[in-house]
């Protein structure tokens, strides 16, 4: 199954955040942040998400915006291009 987002939003795949610190100590789930850096998999219909952003971009989205979706058993996020609020140029 494929999910192919409309207008301005961008479907995105969230990047995992480090499960231990550079000193060993694990962080359990429950006392993690909910990530915001995240691999765009697919865009809107938009002209203005097909200019500003391309499948493989890694963006940083609003920590609560958009919605949680779960797919083939992997997390992603539904997000209106107003909950974007960077390009991670690399």
């Amino acid at each position: 199954m494929q999910i192919k987002p409309f207008g301005d939003r961008l479907l995105i795949e969230a990047t995992e955040i480090q499960k231990k610190t550079e000193s060993g100590i694990i962080i359990p789930d429950t006392a993690k942040e909910k990530p915001i850096l995240g691999k765009v998999i697919e865009i809107g219909t938009s002209d203005d998400v097909k200019e500003s952003f391309a499948v493989g971009d890694t963006v940083i989205y609003a920590k609560y915006g958009g919605e949680d979706i779960t797919l083939n058993n992997k997390e992603y996020k539904l997000v209106q291009i107003s909950d974007i609020l960077a390009k991670v140029i690399e």
